[in-house]
């Protein structure tokens, strides 16, 4: 098959917004409205009032119960990105952390997927764990801080997604999808080797509902 770039991506605060998702679980389980929840929290949900224990809890409930990660918002021009990114050659590998706890893997994978397909989001394959560095991409998408910073220790390039507990982390660093599709095109040109477009898929995401401008033809 040749040489191929491969991009990993992260799903939660990156593609899908968990922030508003598990806000509204959290709100529910307490009795009060979204918005008493700050809106720019910690990583440790600390703003919430959420210790280790009390968040395994209210995730557990969030992914059994109320099957949240099927639900989940879609960041703004996350899956237009992902195709213009994939029709340019660009193989996109899913990598996520959500088989979190014991006991709710079935529902997590079915949940993932069709989030995925719902959403409309091109992948040639997905990972589920979470020693990220154990996979091989030549590029990552990350929000999590100790991604972050395990990925860039074992010599990855990553691109950090802004979230309001990544801010004191180094660049580069996106706030919207156009810039990661700017940074990793032009991370791509270093290489000058990528696939064809997603096999089995025709050109261009029109085929599945997705308005996106023009791409120029693959080579």
């Amino acid at each position: 098959m040749g040489f191929r770039y491969v991009l990993g991506v992260d799903l939660d605060g990156v593609c899908a917004d968990y922030n508003a998702g598990f806000r509204q679980v959290v709100a529910s389980d307490r009795g009060i409205k979204p918005s008493e929840l700050a809106p720019n929290r910690s990583w440790g949900f600390k703003e919430w009032g959420l210790d280790d224990g009390e968040f395994d809890r209210l995730h557990q409930k969030a992914v059994t119960e109320d099957r949240m990660l099927a639900t989940l918002p879609v960041i703004d021009g996350c899956a237009d990105v992902l195709w213009r990114l994939s029709d340019a050659g660009v193989w996109i590998r899913i990598i996520t952390h959500r088989l979190y706890k014991n006991w709710g893997h079935a529902t997590a994978v079915t949940d993932t997927v069709t989030w995925l397909d719902n959403a409309k989001i091109p992948y040639r394959d997905i990972c589920f764990l979470g020693a990220k560095p154990e996979v091989e991409a030549d590029l990552y998408i990350d929000d999590a801080p100790h991604n972050i910073l395990g990925l860039r220790d074992a010599g990855n390039d990553v691109i950090v997604f802004d979230q309001s507990y990544n801010t004191d982390l180094a660049g580069p660093r996106a706030s919207t999808w156009d810039e990661v599709e700017e940074l990793a095109m032009s991370y791509v040109a270093k290489k000058s080797a990528v696939q064809p477009q997603l096999p089995g898929i025709d050109a261009g995401a029109d085929r599945l509902g997705i308005n996106t401008s023009p791409t120029p033809d693959s080579t």
